[in-house]
């Protein structure tokens, strides 16, 4: 019985060996078992409040009130309702001016973080500042700064003798949509900066080296060797630029409650103003959901975009 019993400990042990030794070789396996904790998070923490959302979108569910399935009727009213396709351009243009102005400001930023400056990581620590403070004390403290009797943008103007009154920054249309995209654009340029000088950090310094023998000026060597090696960060780097100023909440919320009348309504804002202040719960999803489109087009271009940059760079398209 020893000698039986002793076989099969040995039996099961080898098997188990075995299977460790398969599993060590299967990578796609191996890389799934590592993955699937952060799934079943992402699945229970994501996934099902997106599922519920879009399942409100065809209701007509209110706070307090139980709603019925009215299939697209939300959706049509919205393809009526003039301030929801006001908030559409306003987040288009948000994006698009912020995102653009990011890009150029961080890029540039990064261009001169990344030469042998004095102070240099002192330099990039005030550079990362505006992004680690919280979205709120930023929206606050522009806020005040845009205050329509207390501004010190006003103040300094109207001491220089540059203005007889105040600036009118948040009350007027045109002047609030530009004092908010102002404000995120101070507080993106940071992510973009930093990123990018990652980027930058990567590529061999003896390709410059060896450009500026063959006669290359300071463009030509950026426009041959930095930029094309740069491309894949710029298009994930730009991705998620768009993505987070696309759904930007609190800096719209704080600053104007998206005002002034529905001139910077966003539809991440006016999606919560129709769901929780309103209590109409499904035309508030319903505005959520017609975000997704928008959000998905954003993540396939630069997905597309970086299989072309793999395949004009002779990789595999895996």
């Amino acid at each position: 019985m020893v000698s039986i019993t002793g076989s099969n400990d040995k039996s099961a042990a080898t098997e188990r060996i075995s299977w460790l030794e398969r599993l060590n070789s299967n990578r796609n396996l191996l890389g799934f078992l590592f993955m699937l904790p952060a799934a079943l998070v992402l699945l229970v923490f994501l996934a099902y409040p997106l599922g519920l959302g879009v399942w409100l979108g065809f209701t007509d569910v209110k706070v307090g009130r139980p709603g019925h399935f009215i299939g697209f009727d939300n959706y049509e009213w919205l393809f009526q309702d003039d301030i929801f396709w006001l908030s559409v351009f306003n987040t288009f243009l948000y994006t698009s001016v912020a995102s653009v102005i990011k890009f150029a400001i961080g890029l540039w930023l990064a261009l001169l973080l990344n030469r042998n400056l004095p102070f240099k990581s002192f330099l990039r620590a005030i550079v990362l500042l505006p992004f680690i403070v919280p979205t709120v004390l930023s929206a606050l403290a522009f806020w005040w700064i845009y205050d329509s009797q207390d501004s010190v943008i006003s103040w300094t103007l109207i001491e220089m003798g540059l203005l007889d009154q105040p600036i009118d920054f948040l009350g007027n249309p045109n002047n609030a949509r530009a004092s908010v995209i102002a404000a995120n654009i101070w507080r993106g340029i940071p992510f973009v900066a930093i990123t990018l000088l990652a980027g930058l950090q990567t590529i061999s310094p003896s390709l410059y080296e060896a450009a500026t023998i063959d006669g290359a000026n300071e463009w030509q060597r950026f426009r041959r060797i930095t930029l094309p090696l740069l491309t894949p960060i710029i298009a994930v780097v730009m991705t998620f630029s768009v993505l987070f100023t696309f759904t930007d909440f609190q800096l719209i919320w704080v600053m104007t409650r998206g005002g002034p009348i529905n001139a910077t309504h966003l539809m991440a804002t006016l999606s919560y103003q129709r769901a929780i202040i309103g209590g109409a719960l499904g035309e508030g999803a319903a505005i959520a959901v017609a975000m997704i489109p928008f959000l998905l087009a954003a993540v396939l271009f630069s997905y597309f975009g970086l299989q072309r940059q793999k395949w004009q760079q002779g990789g595999r398209d895996d």
